[in-house]
């Protein structure tokens, strides 16, 4: 119970984190880092509280993971929306995101989400150029900072496109492995 509400208050943040990335002004660059941050605490919380009440579930796990998923694509694609990244991250995690979840029930007809390394790392890390976008709209920072900042929110970007495409790949040939 406890966990599925914290998953729930992390699916409600998205939508305005969206907005905020998509339409700078909507919100202060501080508000939009609380609130990111807020979803990450979720995120570590919810399967903390799963876990330790004895009520992890394949259902929670999906609901914890569809959440991230839409909470991190809608994040990167407002920031897509902005023109600060490329759109093709967003679109390759919506990919990545689909095999997961068709590969785990479908072809390896598992009963709960089958996850790979580097697709629990990515999972992870799309987080970060959220953080480090936010950061960069603060506007007490001096500009150079913000724009070492958001070069680096940039690099991570591409990084997590080469990453996704290397795990959507590794799960492309997995079935050949078993």
């Amino acid at each position: 119970m406890i966990a599925n509400l914290l998953t729930a208050l992390r699916l409600a943040l998205a939508a305005p984190v969206a907005l905020a990335f998509a339409l700078p002004g909507v919100m202060s660059a501080a508000s939009l880092i609380a609130i990111i941050l807020l979803a990450m605490a979720t995120d570590v919380a919810d399967g903390r509280a799963a876990r330790r009440f004895g009520t992890a579930s394949s259902r929670g796990m999906l609901f914890d993971h569809v959440t991230d998923f839409i909470f991190v694509t809608s994040a990167l694609a407002g920031l897509a929306y902005a023109g600060l990244i490329g759109s093709l991250l967003p679109i390759l995690i919506v990919v990545a995101f689909s095999q997961y979840v068709l590969d785990s029930y479908f072809l390896f007809r598992q009963k709960s989400l089958k996850m790979s390394f580097l697709g629990r790392w990515n999972g992870v890390f799309y987080f970060f150029p959220l953080v480090l976008f936010s950061l960069a709209a603060l506007e007490v920072l001096p500009t150079t900072l913000s724009e070492i900042i958001s070069t680096g929110g940039k690099l991570l970007v591409w990084g997590l496109t080469l990453s996704t495409l290397a795990s959507i790949a590794d799960r492309a040939i997995a079935p050949l492995r078993e």
